[in-house]
């Protein structure tokens, strides 16, 4: 029962960081076309996305702003973090 309980938590977890990383791309491409991101659509994804990306704020390249790609890279290895303290917390119960 309470292994059913932390694969639940662990996997919620995992799927909304997913999301999240969806949303950072789906925000990046908006950004690409023109006016989409003035959009409300546009708008409502900057609110989630944008407090995220500013504390990557000091990648830059030029005029090219990699934050999107640093904060993907966080997600990334919170995910695997995640992932194996799962696995830590299973094999110890």
């Amino acid at each position: 029962m309470l292994t059913t309980v932390i694969d639940l938590i662990f996997f919620i977890l995992n799927r909304l960081i997913s999301l999240y990383m969806i949303i950072i791309v789906i925000y990046c491409l908006l950004i690409w076309l023109p006016n989409a991101a003035y959009s409300k659509f546009g708008q409502f994804i900057a609110r989630f996305v944008a407090p995220f990306l500013r504390l990557f704020s000091f990648a830059r390249i030029g005029m090219v702003d990699i934050s999107p790609v640093i904060a993907l890279i966080v997600l990334q290895v919170l995910q695997s973090i995640l992932m194996r303290i799962e696995i830590l917390v299973l094999n110890l119960l």
